[in-house]
Formats: structure tokens, C-alpha cells, sequence
């Protein structure tokens, strides 16, 4: 995906615009955009790209403020592309964290000493090649799968849910307003409804319990992810957002519902030590780039996706601001 050029140069010069801002009100368009950016620095410059862009930011008319937004990854109309526009390689992150991901959209498998969980399922016409193929590649079993945690209902993660559900039996989990969600959708393929989220569940399969936590905000009901992880045995804790972009009609109860959660994400992340941050789409959490540091890293050198506590809290700040800025925007201000 491009990163607006104006854009990216003003994140990357956030250190200079720190001083600035501090001038510039905290409630209004321009000091969510600075307070964001000030967040980004250097390290998020995509993700404020993304959230903060003009697109987002700038005053709407009043005609378009109660329109729906588009539905992102809620099914597509068309065949699925060609396997060369979107298959990649799978690769190893940590000592139980892989990434079974494509182009534009990524899937992660979490290692256990009883099986393995998925933690999004790409799209139906993917899932098989990227999460089965992928595991294979890797000297893991696709059979082991146990559950299958969806972040949100939308094609680009739910979409190949059923085919590790029918083949495998694996589990599938999703919150209840999300359930609710594909059934109104009528998205297709999609899972027989099985187990219910809940805010604050712990899935433990084996050695390892990974953290739910309901978000809402991109969809109804959107969850996010405390995952433990090691790095040659040294154990870190990722937190994954689980739904970015502000795909949601924009009305004020919804962008203050998606600035809450980020926020309050943000709390429970800081907590629970989060030092490491992985993402749903690849160009979020810069997953290209930081494979190939991996594919080349030496024994003693800092692992890419460990970003430390303070990155990961700068992540759902720039995700606070920027739905702050988009909200005001939205209504006008």
C-alpha cells in the first residue's frame, strides 16, 4: 500500500513538531493529528498514515454525515485473483509464533505443547495454501489445529474459518456481536456458529493461554490479543489490535466507541507488559520489513517485532488520536 508521501515526511519529522504542538488545543482536529504523530515517531509512520490521513481528517460535508462507510473485507464479488498477486512464503517470529500470512492480509499460528491455535484465517480462497501449506513449509502438522480465534467478521479474516472448521474440527472463535455480524452479512463462506468470546477470556491449549479482549469499534465486536511468546527461550508478551482501520459508519457514538477501546487496549497492553506488537495486515506492524531482518538476524541482535513497552503504547495512542481527529471531522468541527 502507498504511504502519502506529505504525510509520511511529517511523522518522520515529529521529534521537530513536538515542541509546536504543545501550542496547538488538545480537542480539536489538529492536536489529535499532532498528539498522534508526536506517538508515531519514526516507528508507526504507516499505521498514522492510514489513520490520520487528509481522507479521514479533514471536515465533512454535512449532506455525508450519516452515511454508511464502506464495508471493509465483507466479501468480494468477484473470483479470487490470481495465487502470484498474493501468495507468500511462511516464516518463523518466535519460538512459537508464526506468521501464515499473504500479501495483504496475515494469519498467525501460536505453537502449544497440545496443538496449535490460529489466530485469523485469511480468505477462503487463500487459507488453504497460506495456513495448511504454510504450517507444512514450516514442520508443523495442520492437523494439530485446535482453535481458530478470529479478530472480527470480515472476509479478509474470517472468510477461511470454515475450511479449518470443517477439515480440521478446530474450534472457531468470535464475539457474540460478531457471530451477529456474519449473520447479517450473509458473508459466504462462512463458520457454523460455535464458541462465544468474551471480554477477558483465557484460551489455554497446552503450555500457553492467550488473552481476549472485546474492542469494538471497527466492527461491533472486534477482540484483541495478549499472546506470550519467547525468543530463544527469553519470553516477551505481543499485543495484536484487532481491527485498524475505521471501517464503520461514522457516527460520533462510533468513533468515541473505537477511541475508547483503543484506550482502554492501551491500559490493559501496558499492564500486562506487552513488548512486542504484531497486526491483521502486514503493512501495519511492517511485517516485510521485519521478516527480512529476521531471515538475516545473528544471535545477540534485537528481535524486529519487540519494540518495547513504549511502542507498543505509542501503536493505540496514534489509533486513539487519529479516531479522535476522524470523529471531529466527521461531525463537522
Amino acid at each position: 500500500m502507498r504511504v502519502n508521501g506529505f504525510i509520511a515526511a511529517v511523522a518522520l519529522a515529529s521529534a521537530a513538531a513536538i515542541g509546536g504542538s504543545a501550542q496547538t488545543p488538545a480537542n480539536t482536529i489538529d492536536g489529535h493529528v499532532s498528539a498522534a504523530r508526536t506517538a508515531a515517531g519514526t516507528r508507526h509512520v504507516e499505521l498514522f498514515s492510514q489513520l490520520c490521513a487528509p481522507a479521514n481528517t479533514q471536515p465533512r460535508p454535512a449532506a455525508g454525515r450519516g452515511a454508511a462507510a464502506p464495508a471493509e473485507g465483507r466479501g468480494r464479488s468477484y473470483g479470487p485473483p490470481p495465487r502470484a498477486e498474493w501468495h507468500v512464503e511462511p516464516a518463523k517470529v518466535f519460538d512459537n509464533l508464526y506468521w501464515v500470512g499473504q500479501t495483504q492480509f496475515s494469519a498467525w499460528a501460536v505453537k502449544t505443547s497440545a496443538g496449535i491455535i490460529i489466530i485469523d484465517a485469511l480468505y477462503d480462497y487463500s487459507v488453504e495454501d497460506e495456513i495448511v501449506g504454510g504450517l507444512t513449509k514450516l514442520g508443523l502438522n495442520p492437523a494439530d489445529i485446535k482453535y481458530v480465534i478470529v479478530s472480527h467478521a470480515h472476509g479478509d479474516h474470517v472468510g477461511g474459518a470454515k475450511f479449518l472448521q470443517d477439515r480440521y474440527k478446530a474450534r472457531v472463535l468470535l464475539s457474540a456481536a460478531d457471530w451477529d455480524l456474519l449473520d447479517q452479512t450473509k458473508l459466504t463462506p462462512r463458520p457454523a456458529r460455535d464458541l462465544v468470546a468474551t471480554d477477558g477470556q483465557k484460551v489455554t491449549l497446552g503450555d500457553t493461554t492467550i488473552t481476549l479482549q472485546l474492542t469494538p469499534g471497527h466492527t461491533p465486536g472486534t477482540m484483541s490479543f495478549l499472546i506470550p511468546v519467547t525468543d530463544g527461550g527469553r519470553r516477551h508478551t505481543v499485543a495484536e489490535w484487532g481491527g485498524t482501520r475505521f471501517s464503520f459508519p461514522p457516527t460520533p457514538e462510533n468513533f468515541r466507541t473505537y477511541a475508547a477501546s483503543a484506550e482502554r487496549f492501551r491500559g490493559i497492553a501496558a499492564k500486562a507488559g506487552a513488548d512486542a506488537l504484531i497486526a491483521n495486515h502486514p503493512e501495519l506492524d511492517d511485517t516485510k520489513s521485519r521478516l527480512a531482518v529476521l531471515a538475516t538476524r545473528k544471535p545477540g541482535q534485537p528481535h524486529p517485532y519487540v519494540i518495547g513497552t513504549d511502542g507498543v503504547t505509542g501503536y493505540l495512542t496514534v489509533a486513539a488520536e487519529c479516531v479522535k481527529a476522524a470523529g471531529l471531522a466527521a461531525s463537522g468541527r
